[in-house]
C-alpha cells in the first residue's frame, strides 16, 4: 500500500490511551483494532484481521523463539531464587555493596556476564538489585534507569555473541545489495558501531546519573517507597527485618545456585555460537556472525535449564517444588508476552497501511544530503518510540536509509549508524518497549510513570545525538 495520513491513526491512539489507562496493552490493542478495521472495514472482517495479525506474527520463528526464551529464562531465575541462589549472591556481595555507589558499580560490572541480550540482562540483574534495594536507600526508578542504560544501548555495541549481531548484519547486507554495494556486511556493521551516537551518549548520561547526580524522579516519587521521612524509614526498617528473618528461614543461602547456571548459559552461548557458525565461516570471529544467534541462545538456555534442574534435584529439592516455581516464574512475564504479541501485530498492520511509505514520501523529498543522517535518526526515533521496537525500526528504516544515503552521496556508514541509533532510542525510551515492560514487571514499577521519568534524559541524549550527526555529516560530506 502506498500509504496516506490514515496510516498514522493506529499509532496516534496508542500513547494517549496508554497514558490514560496507565497500561500499555490497552493502547496497543485499540491501535491494532483500529488498524485492522482500516485494512478490512467490515465487522466480521475486521475481527478476523485482528486475529490474523496476532497469529501470523506470533508463529514467526524468531518471535516464538523470543517468547520461549523469556518464559524459560524467567522460570530459571525463579528456580535460582527458590533454591537460594539469588539470596546467596546478595549475601555474598552484600558485604561489599553497602552504599548506593557500590550498588551502581555492581550494575555496571554485571554487564560483563550478561551482555548477550537486553532481556536476558534485565531478568538476571533486576531481581538481584530488587533484593539489594531493601537494604539500601536507592530509588527504584534510578535502579531501573541504570539497568536499562546498561542493557540495549550496550548490547547493540557488542559485535560478537549477542542475539542482535546476526539480525543487524543481515539487515545491513540486504540493504547494501538493494543499492548494488557489494561490501562485506559484517565489516560495514563494525565500521558503523562508532556512529551509533545515541548508545554512546546515553551510556555517558547513565554514568553521570549513576555516580554524580540524583535521578530526576528521585525528588518526587511520592509514596512509592523510594524516599521517606525519618519515622517512615524506621517503620520500614522494622518491617524489612521481619521480612528478611522470614525469608531467611524459608530459603537457603547458596550463591552457586545462581552463579553456576549463569556461567553455563554464558559459556554455552559463546561455544554454541562458534560451533553453529564455524563450518560456514572463514575465521574464528566470522563464525559468530554466521551463527543463528537467537537459536543458539535458546539452545544454551535449554541445556542450562536441564543441567540446573538436575543440580537442584541432587541438592534435595523436590520435583513438585521445582516445577511449580518454574511455571510461576515464567508466568510473571505473561504481560510482557502479551505486549510483544500486540507490538508485533501493530507493526505489521501499520506497514500494510503504508506507514513507512507515507513518512518517506512526505518527509524525505526536501532533505539535503548533508542532513540525511540526522533526519533519519529523528524519523527513526519517532517511529521506534511509537512502536517500541528496535528490530522493527531497523527493519523498516534500514533499506530506506541506505538507499537515500547512496542516491544522495551521503555517508552510508554514518546513516547505518543513525538507523541503529534511532531503534535504540525507542527500545530505551518508549513505554511500549519490551525492555521497559520487562524491567517494570521485574521491579514492580508502573510502566507509564517510569517511562515518563526517563524521558528527559532520553530526549537530552537524542538532541545531543542529532547535533553529532549534523556535525559528522558536514565533516564526511
Amino acid at each position: 500500500m502506498d500509504g496516506s495520513w490514515v496510516s498514522l491513526l493506529p499509532f496516534l491512539v496508542v500513547i494517549p490511551i496508554a497514558v490514560l489507562s496507565k497500561q500499555v496493552q490497552p493502547g496497543l490493542f485499540v491501535g491494532l483494532i483500529l488498524g485492522s478495521y482500516l485494512v478490512q472495514p467490515d465487522f466480521f472482517g475486521g475481527i478476523k484481521t485482528v486475529i490474523s495479525y496476532l497469529v501470523d506474527n506470533l508463529v514467526k520463528t524468531n518471535n516464538i523463539r523470543i517468547i520461549i526464551f523469556l518464559y524459560v529464562f524467567a522460570g530459571l531465575i525463579s528456580l535460582t531464587k527458590m533454591t537460594g541462589g539469588i539470596k546467596g549472591f546478595v549475601h555474598l556481595v552484600g558485604r561489599k555493596v553497602k552504599t548506593e555507589r557500590s550498588a551502581m558499580m555492581l550494575i555496571w560490572l554485571s554487564t560483563i556476564g550478561t551482555f548477550n541480550n537486553p532481556n536476558f540482562r534485565i531478568v538476571t540483574i533486576a531481581p538481584i538489585m530488587k533484593l539489594l534495594k531493601q537494604r539500601l536507600p536507592i530509588s527504584t526508578y534510578k535502579l531501573g534507569f541504570v539497568i536499562e542504560v546498561t542493557s540495549n544501548p550496550v548490547v547493540v555495541l557488542v559485535p560478537v555473541a549477542t542475539a542482535f549481531v546476526g539480525y543487524m548484519v543481515s539487515l545491513t547486507g540486504t540493504a547494501l545489495q538493494q543499492v548494488g554495494l557489494h561490501e562485506n556486511p559484517y565489516s560495514v556493521y563494525i565500521r558503523s558501531i562508532p556512529f551509533n551516537f545515541f548508545s554512546l551518549v546515553i551510556i555517558g548520561i547513565g554514568i553521570y546519573y549513576s555516580f554524580f547526580k540524583r535521578f530526576p524522579h528521585e525528588a518526587n516519587v511520592g509514596n512509592t517507597g523510594d524516599i521517606h521521612n525519618l519515622s517512615t524509614k524506621q517503620q520500614d526498617e522494622e518491617n524489612l527485618q521481619k521480612c528478611l528473618q522470614a525469608y531467611e528461614k524459608e530459603t537457603p543461602s547458596k550463591p552457586w545456585n545462581l552463579l553456576l547456571p549463569l556461567s553455563v548459559v554464558l559459556a554455552g552461548t559463546l561455544f554454541l555460537s562458534w560451533w553453529d557458525g564455524h563450518a560456514l565461516a572463514s575465521g574464528f570471529f566470522d563464525a559468530f556472525i554466521k551463527a543463528d544467534a537467537l537459536g543458539v541462545m535458546l539452545e544454551a538456555l535449554f541445556i542450562t535449564f536441564i543441567l540446573s534442574f538436575l543440580f537442584f534435584l541432587v541438592q534435595g529439592f523436590s520435583v513438585g517444588e521445582l516445577v511449580t516455581h518454574f511455571i510461576d516464574g515464567g508466568n510473571e512475564l505473561v504481560s510482557v508476552i502479551v505486549m510483544l504479541a500486540l507490538v508485533w501485530a501493530l507493526s505489521a498492520v501499520s506497514e500494510d497501511l503504508g506507514f513507512s511509505n507515507y513518512i518517506t514520501s512526505h518527509l524525505m523529498g526536501w532533505v539535503p544530503r548533508e542532513f540525511i543522517a540526522p533526519v533519519v535518526f529523528i524519523l527513526g526515533s519517532m517511529v521506534s518510540y511509537f512502536i517500541g521496537s528496535s528490530w522493527g525500526t531497523w527493519g523498516l528504516l534500514m533499506p530506506l536509509g541506505v538507499t537515500l544515503a547512496h542516491q544522495t552521496g551521503s555517508s552510508v556508514i554514518l546513516v547505518i549508524g543513525a538507523v541503529f541509533a534511532s531503534g535504540t532510542f525507542g527500545a530505551f525510551a518508549s513505554p511500549l518497549s519490551d525492555n521497559t515492560v520487562t524491567l517494570c514487571t521485574m521491579l514492580n514499577l508502573p510502566v507509564i510513570d517510569y517511562a515518563r521519568s526517563k524521558l528527559k534524559p532520553s530526549l537530552i541524549a537524542a538532541v545531543i545525538t542529532t547535533v553529532l550527526y549534523g556535525l559528522a555529516s558536514l565533516l564526511l560530506s
